[in-house]
């Protein structure tokens, strides 16, 4: 059975922007003389209810930061800096292009602001293919609970059951299978290691994606069979 939607997480699937996010937070936290270990930014990836970072260093600190201003400005900056140099990850063009040539619709889930995803979906080059992009501005709560998925799939007029969602992290995941959709997830250098178990399929690359593994996992009740 032919999938009746993709839905793409944004950040760290389509663009890798969870390395930089990491790299240019610990570099803010190193700045004031507190480490900030992978294993912790790993338990936030993927998910919006969170403390944001400055508060999250605040506490550690046990004092609140001079200048915070600056301080969200500065890394702010070095952020967008790194991820104006990166490129849409491997095997999403051409996964679009399947799709669009199967008639398959695509979406975009994301628990970024709308300000974030859209205009990086323009500069990308992709926002086209995209026929729904629902971001946490649209939902009460974004991953890891399902309204953001269950959002789009609403707005698609399709079966949870019978879509894909396509992810790069824990939380992501959890969201998706939350919804009713089947999950292959494809890790990048931060989510990588995480437990992923939860996800249908896992794999190095979206490149490595076949069509007939998406038939699968929406092939009926029970039917994830992509393997791992």
């Amino acid at each position: 059975m032919t999938p009746q939607a993709l839905v793409f997480d944004f950040d760290g699937l389509i663009l890798d922007t969870e390395t930089a996010e990491y790299d240019t937070v610990a570099a803010a936290f190193a700045d004031h003389g507190v480490p900030l270990p992978l294993h912790r930014w790993q338990d936030v990836v993927g998910r919006a209810d969170h403390p944001h970072w400055l508060d999250w260093l605040e506490a550690e600190l046990g004092r609140p930061v001079p200048d915070r201003t600056a301080v969200l400005e500065r890394r702010r900056a070095a952020h967008h800096v790194r991820i104006a140099d990166e490129v849409v990850r491997d095997g999403v063009v051409a996964l679009l292009a399947e799709a669009e040539r199967r008639r398959v619709p695509v979406a975009v889930a994301s628990s970024s602001p709308r300000s974030w995803v859209e205009p990086h979906l323009e500069r990308l080059g992709l926002r086209g293919h995209f026929g729904v992009v629902r971001c946490r501005d649209d939902v009460d709560r974004a991953k890891p609970w399902p309204d953001l998925y269950l959002a789009v799939t609403a707005e698609l007029g399709v079966c949870s059951a019978r879509c894909v969602a396509l992810e790069d992290s824990h939380h992501g995941a959890r969201a998706a299978k939350a919804a009713g959709l089947a999950c292959v997830v494809v890790p990048n250098r931060i989510t990588a290691g995480t437990d992923l178990a939860h996800a249908d399929v896992v794999l190095a690359s979206l490149a490595d994606l076949r069509w007939d593994v998406l038939v699968d996992l929406t092939a009926g009740p029970g039917a994830a069979v992509g393997g791992s």
